[in-house]
């Protein structure tokens, strides 16, 4: 028995590898194992399987494996939803939850953050109030993972003073709490209360992570803040250890581009450690065509363009 079982959380674990790292051939010569090895029915490789076939976007195969489990603990159920909510594709995340619901199968506190994800994806907001009800019901209220998403999701779809209530109200905080709060304000151009929420969370002992660091950059950049917005990205690395990744580089590229700081902007992108995207060229190139920069928009084109025709008569 003791064997059995220790072969289940060994193979368990290959799957959350193969999960994290997204590398089909492995999943699928490790389910094969599984089958040979008549674990595959287990309820916890079953979870994974479902868990890792989507991760590696396979959703046809979670499906399958889904729908032929006989018996769906809840923790199968909140692996196809977090499976769907993870690829964006919330009106099929929050079908499973409503047949969850049919199937009267009970929520855990992992149940519900994911569901809350998927309300916001689509600013379903009187569904995600049902849900803020069903977490006061089931006792998830001073449970921190769900009292964050409550947060974003009340923030994200502009019912401010829903989430600052529940901010406020709040015994324990993070830093994703507060991002979360910061972002909301961000999105509905109140910078200055992003700029005071950084500022109480500096007092109250809380690190920023890179999260906190895009929302106070893109309101620096909606809010034209530019000597803001330099000071919080030089005091990224330099004072809390976050490298800037390429959220915060598009953040500054943005902000600089809006003021006709282009030379400025090209120079960063120049600069980065991490690989620009097409989305971040063309945000430069759309603020040269907004101020009217020719030569640094023929110096972008040639770097963008140049490069993929070079490429092509390679081929």
């Amino acid at each position: 028995m003791a064997k059995a079982q220790n072969l289940v959380q060994l193979y368990a674990t290959l799957l959350d590898v193969c999960s994290s790292s997204k590398n089909l051939k492995n999943l699928k010569r490790i389910h094969a194992r599984t089958l040979t090895l008549g674990i595959s029915r287990n309820d916890l490789i079953r979870s994974k399987l479902v868990a890792s076939y989507a991760s590696c976007a396979q959703l046809h195969e979670a499906n399958i494996l889904f729908s032929f489990t006989i018996r769906q603990p809840t923790f199968l159920f909140n692996s196809i939803i977090r499976a769907y909510a993870s690829l964006n594709l919330f009106s099929q995340s929050l079908f499973f939850f409503r047949q969850m619901h049919i199937a009267y199968k009970p929520f855990d506190r992992h149940t519900l953050p994911v569901v809350l994800k998927s309300c916001t994806g689509l600013s379903a907001v009187r569904l995600g109030q049902q849900v803020h009800g069903a977490i006061l019901v089931n006792g998830f209220s001073l449970d921190l993972g769900n009292s964050n998403a409550l947060i974003n999701m009340y923030a994200k779809c502009g019912h401010l003073e829903c989430a600052r209530k529940l901010f406020d109200r709040m015994s324990q905080r993070n830093e994703v709490t507060w991002s979360a709060m910061m972002m909301g304000y961000g999105m509905n151009g109140m910078f200055g209360e992003v700029f005071e929420l950084f500022d109480g969370m500096l007092e109250a002992g809380v690190r920023p992570d890179g999260v906190t660091f895009t929302a106070v950059l893109s309101a620096c950049s909606h809010g034209g803040f530019i000597d803001k917005g330099r000071e919080y990205f030089e005091m990224m690395e330099m004072k809390f250890g976050v490298k800037p990744g390429l959220q915060h580089y598009t953040c500054m590229v943005d902000m600089l581009g809006r003021v006709g700081q282009v030379e400025e902007a090209e120079k960063l992108i120049l600069v980065m450690e991490v690989k620009p995207d097409e989305a971040l060229w063309g945000a430069l190139l759309g603020a040269c065509k907004t101020h009217g920069k020719v030569e640094v928009a023929e110096r972008v084109a040639e770097r963008v363009y140049g490069r993929e025709l070079s490429a092509a008569s390679s081929i």
